[in-house]
């Protein structure tokens, strides 16, 4: 084997091991890693840019995870799927690179089809890792280039595999974090439970028995009193929960993203409400509309839902409504909105979901904000 041809699994191992060093740190693997993951398929492979589609398990969507010479922002609100785009779903099915050749028009998404304005020859190289299928990472060639060499293809087959990889590294990485966040809050609950509880309780025992109490019961009760409130305030100040995870899109455009995709759930929202999302916020509003739509679909059959945010004397409000609640049903909030309410606690804000009268159901977020 030649020098060259020794080049390219070389570079595809130190890559590899780059995935793999930084799918430990969970900070560091967004949307950047991506982009420079499809930068180097792009050199490697020697093609012309590139795309990756990759699943959020947060989600359930499929997301524009990074890509190399193409503007990403134009997938923010993306409805993309297996039924949407043949190509991905054969690599996907046969778990290989798919290369088609041509005129591919009639295979991409009508809103992308101003990406291919002619013949072209498009590459597609599953993420796929002990299998579970993680995304797609999807480039073109110059259509006179030559087909891919049998090392280019297992070279992008073999980044597929890499960045997949990293994918269930970080999604078992988070599940760790999330147990050890539930021991914490365990833990947490049994020391209130052991102590402030357990004070408050001998002194209401206290109160509770007949005849006037001497004045030194009384400091002593007023003592324990403060005791147990200085208790509890610093196990509040904790962190309970979570911090969202920074995401590259906007609420506006992942208000957009969910209208697309629920077409049949009527999503209003009123105009501009979407600028009023401070900067700092945009990952936990997100989270919140994601979680709230979410449970629209599974505990409802609405025929309005409605968002409206306000930012005024120093609180950040974002309301979530919708109809077709049946009145005097039980409504269990599922356990992604209950997360929603623990990263909420990390800025000072609180979510409430419950019923709003007749067949409504509302989930609202307030947040300090001095922006």
């Amino acid at each position: 084997m030649s020098a060259s041809s020794d080049a390219v699994p070389v570079d595809a191992l130190e890559l590899f091991a780059e995935v793999l060093s930084q799918s430990e740190q969970e900070a560091a693997i967004g949307d950047d890693f991506y982009d420079r993951l499809c930068s180097a398929v792009c050199r490697l492979a020697h093609l012309r840019r590139a795309i990756i589609f990759r699943y959020d398990p947060a989600s359930r969507q499929v997301r524009a995870a990074g890509a190399h010479e193409i503007d990403i922002e134009g997938f923010a609100g993306a409805n993309v799927s297996l039924d949407t785009l043949a190509i991905a779903a054969q690599a996907l099915r046969e778990d290989k690179v798919v290369e088609a050749t041509g005129d591919i028009r009639e295979g991409v998404p009508s809103e992308y089809r101003y990406l291919v304005p002619g013949p072209m020859r498009l590459v597609c190289g599953p993420m796929v890792a002990a299998g579970v299928a993680v995304g797609v990472i999807i480039a073109d060639r110059s259509l006179d280039a030559p087909p891919l060499e049998p090392s280019e293809r297992h070279l992008l087959w073999t980044l597929g595999k890499a960045a997949a990889l990293a994918s269930v590294a970080r999604n078992v990485a988070t599940q760790v974090e999330t147990g050890r966040q539930l021991r914490q809050r365990i833990d947490l609950a049994r020391e209130v439970h052991e102590g402030v509880i357990q004070r408050l309780f001998g002194i209401s025992m206290v109160l509770d028995g007949a005849g006037d109490l001497p004045h030194e019961v009384r400091v002593r009760a007023a003592s324990e009193i403060q005791a147990a409130l200085g208790e509890l305030r610093e196990a509040i100040q904790r962190p309970l929960g979570r911090k969202p995870r920074a995401t590259r899109t906007t609420f506006a455009a992942e208000l957009k993203r969910q209208t697309n995709t629920n077409h049949d759930l009527s999503i209003s929202f009123e105009a501009g409400a979407a600028a009023n999302v401070p900067e700092e916020l945009e990952p936990l509003a997100q989270s919140v509309l994601t979680e709230a739509i979410r449970n629209v679909r599974k505990h409802a059959q609405p025929s309005q839902v409605s968002v409206r945010t306000a930012l005024a004397d120093g609180t950040f409000v974002l309301e979530i409504v919708n109809d077709g609640v049946t009145p005097g049903r039980p409504q269990q909030p599922g356990m992604g909105l209950r997360l929603a309410a623990f990263e909420a606690l990390q800025t000072g804000g609180i979510v409430e979901f419950g019923p709003r009268g007749g067949d409504s159901w509302q989930v609202r977020l307030v947040v300090p904000h001095d922006g």
